[in-house]
């Protein structure tokens, strides 16, 4: 039986060599270790490949009848670690908080784990009839909201 924390500490190992951070390890009772990479620029399948080649090789006979997958965190999946917020500044994201409401805007900033994401809400102004669209700053916590994701934009 293959430990989680060794293959955390394979994957590490090979981490260490460029820019790429580890998102999840996850070991599936089916005899499934999925392992999820993240790069600021991409992951490239090539780098999947040579991850995999490594873990495969340091595990040897150890990894019998497991089944290897090595790939990137998924376009529009829910960050996991905090190193994907700080990836993310300056882009759309959609917050879910944990009461159930849903909150799209522009991440802004990280600060351990705390983030701001920039929105545009109605606001009354004094003086004004109706209300004006205002940019609104609104903080979290990643560890008290259920997702916060990139929202894939097509416009």
């Amino acid at each position: 039986m293959i430990d989680k924390n060794v293959v955390k500490t394979i994957v590490e190992e090979w981490l260490q060599e460029g820019e790429y951070f580890l998102v999840d390890v996850v070991m599936t009772p089916d005899y499934r270790i999925v392992v999820e990479i993240d790069h600021a620029d991409g992951v490239w399948i090539e780098d999947c490949a040579a991850l995999s080649r490594f873990v495969q090789e340091r595990l040897g006979d150890e990894l019998g009848d497991y089944e290897l997958e090595v790939g990137s965190a998924g376009l529009g999946q829910p960050f996991k670690v905090a190193r994907q917020y700080v990836n993310h500044i300056g882009k759309e994201v959609e917050v879910l908080t944990s009461d159930g409401k849903k909150v799209q805007g522009v991440l802004t900033s990280v600060d351990g784990t705390a983030f701001t994401v920039t929105v545009k809400e109605k606001q009354k102004v004094e003086g004004k009839k109706r209300p004006v669209i205002a940019d609104v700053e609104k903080a979290f916590d990643m560890n008290d909201v259920k997702y916060t994701k990139y929202l894939l934009s097509f416009k």
